[in-house]
């Protein structure tokens, strides 16, 4: 089959790579399931190895956002069936250990990343690809209530990551009816986090971007204020919305220093950061400052699996479209060109079709 493989720094390329089997060696548990790949997306946090800012030591599979069809499942799976249309997140859990019962799946105690070296000795395959191994597919799989339409797949592919990457910012923060918010980041996370400020009842979100495509979809997911400053300008500009004080919650979506300073000096005294921004960019926590005007700082990487059941009744009802955040769609063939065109900034996110 053929998948996308890093070889370095901007050097993503497709290659013909093994097709996954279910698992049959030693210490095989009967639990894997093999998906064939209807869609998957470009992350942004694929761009820090594609950038070179996470090293690429050797050449690896590479994605970990997919939506697809089961083709196999192993002799164990009790409640994914050959057929199922699924939305798998963006790493692999059994949703049985104390961890996953207790919300916090990305923790899984026998879980693990796509791409990444697995618990059998070798490497998971990535989401960019024609077909993936799924190791627990009764915990990892969500199964649709049936084949979806054309026009819900990229919605249901947010719920892999983006979408419940944002409601994770939003929950982390205390997000709730007529709470009034702040967004730091115009990527997909960041709208997302718009958007699901808004599903949660937020009475002001407040959207920083400085893009006009992505002010308008933010106002569209339920910003009603933009703020395009950056640093002591957007503090000010964001404060001045709120008395003078800050927002109750921010949501941090980016992962850079300036991200989380910006996101700290937004909020009021006693707010709550929530922040989901993959630490790339050398963020830090001031102590003092938190201290002096008692603002929480929430988040870490998004337990989306534990948010799927909840997110997935109103993407099938049509009530929530986080799929809009895609802007551009290519084939697997040209997914060079999926990356170069988030890199740079010419594409929200990417959706790529096998």
């Amino acid at each position: 089959m053929r998948a996308a493989v890093i070889h370095g720094e901007r050097d993503v390329r497709l290659e013909d790579v093994p097709t996954p089997t279910l698992y049959t060696g030693s210490g095989s548990d009967g639990l894997d399931a093999v998906v064939r790949v209807v869609a998957a997306c470009v992350c942004g946090s694929d761009l820090w190895p594609y950038r070179g800012v996470t090293p690429t030591n050797e050449p690896r599979r590479i994605g970990h956002e997919f939506v697809g069809v089961v083709e196999e499942v192993g002799e164990n799976v009790r409640t994914i069936r050959p057929g199922d249309f699924v939305i798998a997140p963006f790493y692999d859990c059994d949703m049985t250990c104390v961890n996953c019962r207790n919300g916090v799946s990305t923790s899984c105690l026998h879980g693990g990343w796509w791409g990444s070296e697995d618990r059998i000795g070798g490497f998971a395959d990535g989401g960019q690809g024609e077909y993936v191994r799924v190791p627990h597919a009764d915990g990892s799989l969500v199964a649709t209530p049936e084949y979806p339409r054309a026009e819900l797949i990229p919605s249901l592919l947010t719920l892999s990551d983006v979408m419940g990457t944002g409601h994770h910012a939003a929950v982390s923060a205390g997000v709730t009816e007529g709470s009034t918010v702040v967004v730091v980041g115009d990527g997909a996370v960041g709208l997302c986090a718009v958007l699901a400020s808004a599903r949660l009842g937020a009475s002001r979100i407040v959207a920083m971007s400085r893009h006009e495509t992505r002010q308008a979809l933010a106002r569209e997911f339920g910003a009603t204020d933009i703020v395009a400053e950056r640093g002591d300008a957007g503090v000010a500009a964001v404060k001045e919305l709120f008395d003078g004080i800050g927002a109750d919650c921010v949501l941090e979506a980016v992962g850079t220093k300036e991200s989380m300073d910006q996101a700290i000096r937004s909020a009021r005294p006693g707010g709550m950061v929530g922040y989901v921004g993959v630490p790339n960019g050398g963020p830090e926590l001031p102590v003092r400052p938190l201290f002096q005007s008692n603002i929480g700082v929430n988040g870490g990487v998004a337990p989306v699996r534990n948010y799927v059941e909840d997110l997935l009744q109103d993407v099938w009802s049509g009530a929530i479209e986080p799929g809009r955040v895609f802007d551009l769609e290519v084939p697997l063939t040209d997914i060079a060109e999926a990356y170069a065109a988030m890199d740079e900034r010419r594409a929200i996110k990417t959706l790529v079709r096998p």
